[in-house]
């Protein structure tokens, strides 16, 4: 009962993908998590619960600013934060849930507890007082990552939090500090603003989403920054002083070395996340890990132990849940004797926010630093008619493609909706797609993507209506 083909450790997006893969193709394999619910930081404190609170946040920001003057009257709207969060709470419960009944459906056996590799074969499951020793002709490691911080910040998630207490705050915050102009500190301090705190950005860098084309970033601070979230760029954070009430945060202007201290009832530290790998005894097996901590693999995911794998946020590349999952069916598929691929080029990033931000490819920042000679086609929501009666007229597409074979290499889009939209480019560039191909495809009119046949039109500077 103890042995199994492959033995998961992590029940993350990742980890339960790859899990459910390999036994739908016929392998033994127990997933293990010492979370007590499965799903992991994206479905429990992270993706989730998250894109809960945005999508709740935005529609009071609506009812409340937007609404009387399209003709929808609201008298005494007020919120309710124990409502809300409840209504997170129980929908990630759902989804965990979920998750359990997909494991007991394609028989993967769930262990709860805190895996330990004690050699390539052996791993021994922690759970309270007890241990139980399991054994796997493979194992993959899928643990995710934990919150970064800065040094000398301590992270209490009472006055400085982390995403993590972001997610559960029990009153909205007059003052709110957010370290790091990221993604996931952008839509945090959206949700914030939204519910009525002054929030306020500060970023050591001159730019916000660091690693997004730049002219779709820039667009995105003037958006955040008409709907009142204030920007402190090129600002170095040189402390955090918690106070009991309220917190100090002291930061110099990188330009003119000005220091400054202000104080905030609650500060977000969101300076990105660090692969979690604690714990798992990878130096005495054996796994190599690179200077950043990230476990090294090869193209087919194995680590420097032939049947030990690594995926996810553990190892290089983007920290996002889709990416897990991708690597997850890979390495499920390889070990069923298939060939499994991730194709990293088309990996889209967004930012849930109001307008969205999605993005895949390249950006014309590093088409320069490659010297690739392209094509740049954009289409503003401006001119979108669905876009227009919907009163979402903020941002743009912008299609980049190569000037000798019109083959699509990026797609940057803000903008409403384009986190559904950015999947017809992902798959446009997953089959190669030209811009004159998106531009021959009929798209449905009224709807917003039709500003993707513009733009790609835009590319052969013929867009019809711009």
């Amino acid at each position: 009962m103890d042995n199994f083909d492959l033995v998961v450790i992590g029940g993350g997006p990742g980890g339960y993908v790859c899990a459910i893969r390999a036994a739908q193709l016929g392998l033994k394999t127990a997933c293990v998590e010492s979370r007590g619910a499965l799903g992991g930081t994206c479905l429990n404190v992270g993706c989730i619960p998250s894109k809960s609170l945005l999508n709740l946040s935005e529609n009071f920001h609506k009812a409340k600013k937007d609404f009387n003057q399209q003709g929808i009257e609201i008298e005494g709207i007020k919120l309710n934060i124990e409502k809300m969060m409840a209504n997170k709470n129980k929908s990630i419960q759902v989804l965990t849930k979920g998750v359990e009944f997909l494991f007991k459906k394609n028989k993967v056996t769930y262990i709860k507890g805190k895996g330990v590799l004690f050699s390539k074969n052996d791993i021994v499951v922690y759970e309270k007082n007890e241990k139980t020793n399991y054994k796997a002709k493979n194992i993959v490691i899928a643990t995710g990552s934990a919150v970064a911080s800065l040094p000398g910040i301590n992270i209490d998630e009472k006055n400085i939090i982390s995403s993590t207490g972001a997610l559960s705050l029990n009153k909205v915050p007059n003052k709110l500090a957010v370290i790091g102009g990221g993604y996931i500190g952008l839509e945090m301090g959206s949700v914030w603003s939204r519910l009525g705190s002054k929030v306020t950005v500060i970023e050591y860098l001159d730019y916000i989403t660091p690693g997004m084309d730049r002219e779709i970033s820039d667009e995105f601070k003037k958006i955040l920054t008409k709907q009142g979230i204030k920007f402190k760029m090129g600002s170095k954070v040189n402390s955090v002083k918690n106070n009991g009430s309220s917190v100090s945060i002291n930061y110099t202007d990188i330009k003119n070395s000005k220091n400054e201290t202000e104080d905030y009832d609650k500060v977000l530290v969101s300076v990105g996340r660090k692969p979690y790998t604690e714990g798992l005894n990878l130096t005495k097996v054996g796994v190599k890990k690179d200077n950043k901590g990230r476990i090294e693999v090869n193209d087919k995911l194995q680590t420097s132990i032939k049947n030990i794998y690594a995926i996810g946020d553990v190892i290089k590349g983007p920290m996002l849940a889709h990416k897990a999952e991708e690597e997850g069916i890979a390495v499920a598929e390889i070990l069923a004797g298939q060939a499994g691929h991730v194709n990293y080029d088309v990996i889209p990033g967004v930012v849930y926010t109001s307008p969205e931000v999605a993005t895949v490819g390249k950006t014309e920042e590093q088409l320069k630093d490659e010297k690739r000679s392209y094509k740049v086609g954009k289409f503003p929501f401006l001119a979108n008619s669905r876009a227009k009666v919907n009163n979402e007229t903020e941002g743009f597409v912008k299609i980049l493609a190569d000037s000798k074979t019109d083959k699509v290499l990026g797609v940057h889009i803000i903008g409403p909706h384009c986190g559904d939209m950015i999947a017809e480019m992902a798959l446009a560039m997953e089959f190669g797609a030209s811009a004159e191909d998106i531009a021959r495809t009929c798209h449905a009119h009224p709807t917003h993507t039709e500003a993707i046949k513009e733009a790609a039109l835009a590319v052969d500077k013929r867009p019809i209506h711009f």
